[in-house]
Parts: C-alpha cells; sequence; structure tokens
C-alpha cells in the first residue's frame, strides 16, 4: 500500500499577530507548525502503514522553511517527504493549492490513499481536500474517523452532527480526518535521527508541469482584503440574583432599550 499525506505548516495561534496597518499576518518571528488535523492524518497513515505495510509519502506546498515541518514528519515514521516550493505557489487559495498538490501527486502517481486533516486551523475552510479529490477524479470521504481496508477496498466511519455513518470506497481515494481517529504518537529519537539525514525532494512549478495561470495568486479565485481583530464590546452588565431576579431585570433592561415592549 502506497499512502500519501498532505501537509500544511501554520503559524502557532498562540504567537499569531495582525499588523494594524497593512491589515495582514506579521509572520516574520513567527513559529511555524504542522496543522493539527494534518497530524492526525499522519497517524492514520501511520496505523494503516503497521496494519497491512506500505510506504508513506508526505508532501507540503510552501517556502523553504516548510521542510522543517517535512522533517518532523519523517521523525513520526513517515518515509518520504516532498516540498513543493516555489515564489509562483505564493498567494495560492485552496482552488489554486489544491490544483498544485494534485499535479504533484499525478507526477508521484502510484498510490492507493491520499489523507488530509479536515481543514487547516489558520482558514478553517475544509474546502481543499474534496477539491484535491475532484482534481484527481477519485472518491472521497470526510471527517473520518476509523479505516479499514478489506478485500481492495477502503470502509470508513466518518462523524455526523447526530451520529457516524459507514461508507466503503473503491481505491485510489481521498480521506480527510478528524482528530477521533486516535492519539498521535510520539517521534521516536531513531526517527528523529533519520529526520535529520533524510533528503527532501523539492519541487517547483515546472517539475510539476503546472500551468502558471492556475496556480499562486493568479491561478486564486479569491483574494484576502483584510485580516482584522473585532472591536472588543464595552458597556456590559452582570446581573446578579436568583433566576426569577434575573429575568425580571434582562427583561426591564430590554424594554428600557426598547428591544421589547
Amino acid at each position: 500500500m502506497n499512502f500519501i499525506v498532505c501537509l500544511k505548516q501554520v503559524p502557532e495561534t498562540e504567537s499569531v499577530k495582525i499588523d494594524k496597518k497593512t491589515g495582514t499576518l506579521i509572520r516574520a518571528g513567527v513559529k511555524g507548525i504542522i496543522n493539527p488535523y494534518d497530524l492526525y492524518a499522519l497517524e492514520a497513515a501511520l496505523r494503516l502503514k503497521e496494519t497491512y505495510g506500505g510506504q508513506i509519502t508526505v508532501i507540503s506546498m510552501g517556502p523553504p522553511q516548510t521542510e522543517e515541518a517535512l522533517r518532523e514528519a519523517i521523525s513520526y515514521g513517515a518515509d518520504k517527504a516532498i516540498l513543493l516550493s516555489d515564489r509562483l505557489f505564493a498567494g495560492a487559495d485552496t482552488l489554486a493549492t489544491s490544483y498544485t498538490l494534485a499535479q504533484a501527486i499525478k507526477k508521484i502517481d502510484n498510490f492507493d490513499l491520499v489523507l488530509c486533516g479536515k481543514e487547516a486551523i489558520d482558514g478553517n475552510t475544509a474546502q481543499v481536500g474534496p477539491e484535491l479529490a475532484q482534481r484527481l477524479s477519485l472518491p472521497y470521504i470526510t471527517y473520518v474517523h476509523k479505516i479499514k481496508i478489506e478485500n481492495g477496498k477502503v470502509i470508513a466511519e466518518r462523524s455526523l452532527e447526530d451520529g457516524c455513518q459507514t461508507l466503503t470506497s473503491s481505491l485510489p481515494a481521498l480521506m480527510t480526518v478528524v482528530k477521533e481517529i486516535g492519539q498521535v504518537r510520539l517521534p521516536s529519537i531513531r526517527g528523529k535521527m533519520q529526520a535529520k539525514k533524510a533528503h527532501i525532494s523539492t519541487w517547483g512549478a515546472k517539475d510539476i508541469f503546472a500551468i502558471e495561470e492556475k496556480i499562486g495568486f493568479t491561478g486564486s479565485a479569491t483574494r484576502v482584503i483584510k485580516i482584522f481583530s473585532p472591536p472588543l464590546r464595552e458597556g456590559r452588565e452582570i446581573i446578579s440574583g436568583t433566576a426569577d431576579e434575573q429575568v425580571r431585570k434582562l427583561l426591564g433592561h430590554l424594554q428600557s432599550q426598547g428591544i421589547l415592549k
């Protein structure tokens, strides 16, 4: 079995700051981490490899420092890593990102299952996984918390708001996983040693035969005009007393504001 895991390096949320003048994220000096949901995708791949055998290839699109995230993935147990890095990839939205990842996966060619986290914590769109599956013409299942493979098919349980659903798909396929897939393991000392000396392949736009009009800022259908923190609300009032007293005070306040008559 050959597994591909898509990873994204995201800013550590506690250290993210916004430039008030430009309305953009201040990335200088901000620590990058592997998107937590992508770590669950990697854990799912590791468990599948332990059960069914095979090889895990991790891929990530980003600037050169994204190599740190890929080496970390190798320390967890991934076998190979590919960095998609090119100035032409910069400014990509989910549409351009999915195209770039799809081009890389087509070049890899030999795979059975593509695994992604359900979403990235710096965007929360949950769009890249399904868009990637569409570009690769793959069946896909989202919000997966359990995976097994039988008779050349993958059986997945996915989380729903009111329960769960079991689906069967042919291979190759794509899955997006949630944290309930299982606790992420810690890297071993041996894994860390292997990660330090591992070769990370770097592919640019020409290497994956990408059309420039479909990648990066140019290939993006959406634009981020401004990022801002919501203003703090002032004039809050805490209503105390028994439940009945609080209801009377609240109704009186709403009436005084003309909200209730």
